[in-house]
């Protein structure tokens, strides 16, 4: 196939050129009917294509034409069978994967640390989630990947599962062994999901990690807009493979899916193909460059690491995306929400997210030589103003134990519950989601027990300005649990 070819966006501006008379949605008819200043500030070209799926536009949810070749350029170009596009984002192409193979009270064997939509797909269907613990990094404070022996004692203990979900490569960019998960989980005749949001130009690159397409999974949710270019948003689900049905694909795809598709973010998705496709290497190839470059600045700052490829060597650290730029600042006496601020007042710099003890910085192919120069600065002088060298300054590593699941998600979160303290809710089984968002890893999710560990936890972090939510209680003190039944005598 001619991956110079975008014969959606190339459809959209022809469609635009026509400049016919519109008697449909949306509304504002190419920006006529909203807004002037924003109508002026987003520009004539965007709202001329900002269109519906009429016949010559073609329709996501029953694609046969320009829709359908856009995702056919876009398998070949990221090596898989099938791909579909999502205007759901990468949590609607997760949702679709988990529902597409598992239904009521099926298991999965997901990992504890998944985000929260694999969660909201297991809650929908009703589904029986099977947990592995992530390797733990003590030092770092982070979650990495599952391991192989993991998987394989959920296996042997619950080979009725309808699939194996892995979480690769991880947030904060750390890779399993996928290939060896893939083989061993095959053995078995299950498939493999992969939640692959933060990986897309892990398909363009040798020096970059084993793409999910490349290590046989049968499913992969990858995020286009993350790192990829395309508007955010916009994702795609790359399928291969008999263990799974692609109509049955289409058809949760198509229930998780709004009918009135956004074909900005459409096109948006094609045309960043055609990019990747002709230009992802060395697009790829320049954008590790600049994290490595800033990595090895950075770990010259008193105070800073930046950890890279002397963390591998285990089985959940196989392998990492160097364009992940992980800045531990534990030992500046500061935690991330911290220095996250500090670089927003000061520098007027974003960062991805920060956790208690380290900022995440993701460097793209949108970034240049001078956008590293800033943060490097930015966090020299952050060091110089905080970093003591005294050890008795640095914030402890508290990573709390993995809570009992003691109910299915599904019936904790429809259950009959009330409302109680939070502080006070130790040993009370949890109706409803607590998590840190980014990067949307539940501390609690709905049917496990509420530790001790776990309120100081989740208190701390909503005091040092953390952003923990979920819960229908904004502020955190309270929580809602499932009513304990009381005993007969």
């Amino acid at each position: 196939m001619d991956q110079h070819r975008t014969p959606l966006f190339s459809a959209l501006r022809t469609h635009a050129e026509k400049n016919p008379i519109q008697f449909h949605i949306p509304g504002h008819k190419k920006g006529v009917g909203m807004d002037p200043e924003y109508r002026e500030f987003l520009g004539e070209n965007a709202l001329s294509i900002d269109l519906i799926n009429i016949a010559p536009l073609d329709d996501l949810h029953q694609p046969t034409g320009v829709i359908e070749e856009a995702q056919k350029l876009a398998a070949q170009a990221f090596g898989a069978e099938h791909t579909y596009f999502s205007v759901q984002g990468t949590s609607g192409a997760i949702m679709t994967m988990i529902m597409s193979v598992a239904g009521q009270g099926d298991k999965i064997i997901v990992p504890r640390n998944v985000h929260k939509s694999v969660l909201a797909a297991i809650i929908f269907a009703g589904i029986k989630p099977v947990f592995i613990s992530p390797a733990r990094d003590a030092n770092l404070g982070i979650d990495h990947g599952i391991t192989t022996k993991s998987v394989r004692r959920a296996l042997e203990k619950h080979p009725d599962a309808k699939g194996v979900l892995v979480i690769n490569p991880t947030y904060y960019g750390v890779c399993t062994h996928l290939k060896e998960i893939v083989d061993l989980v095959h053995s078995y005749d299950i498939p493999v999901l992969v939640d692959e949001a933060h990986g897309v130009l892990i398909h363009f690159h040798d020096k970059l990690p084993m793409s999910a397409m490349e290590a046989g999974a049968d499913m992969a949710a990858t995020s286009v807009h993350k790192l990829g270019g395309s508007l955010t948003q916009s994702s795609v689900l790359n399928v291969q493979g008999s263990r799974v049905n692609p109509k049955r694909i289409q058809t949760i795809m198509s229930m998780m899916t709004t009918t009135s598709t956004s074909y900005i973010l459409l096109a948006s998705l094609d045309t960043a193909r055609r990019h990747l496709a002709l230009n992802g290497h060395e697009l790829a190839e320049r954008t590790i460059a600049l994290a490595e470059y800033a990595r090895s600045e950075i770990n010259k700052i008193p105070g800073l690491y930046s950890f890279g490829e002397e963390i591998l060597g285990t089985e959940a650290t196989y392998a990492y995306d160097a364009t992940k730029v992980t800045i531990h600042i534990r030992h500046l006496g500061l935690t991330g929400y911290d220095v996250e601020n500090w670089l927003r007042d000061r520098y007027n710099i974003e960062v991805e997210m920060s956790d208690m003890y380290n900022i995440l910085c993701l460097v793209t192919p949108g970034d240049t030589a001078d956008n590293i120069d800033v943060l490097l600065q930015a966090l020299r002088e952050l060091s110089a103003e905080h970093y003591t060298g005294n050890a008795e300054d640095d914030l402890i590593v508290i990573i709390p134990e993995i809570p009992q699941l003691s109910l299915i998600p599904r019936d904790a979160f429809y259950g009959d519950t009330e409302v109680v303290p939070l502080k006070k809710s130790a040993g009370r089984i949890i109706a409803e989601f607590i998590y840190v968002y980014p990067p949307g890893i539940p501390i609690l999710l709905p049917g496990e027990v509420i530790s001790q560990e776990n309120i100081d936890y989740i208190v701390e972090h909503v005091e040092v300005g953390l952003p923990v939510k979920g819960p229908e209680d904004r502020s955190c003190q309270f929580v809602k649990v499932i009513v304990e039944t009381q005993p007969i005598f």
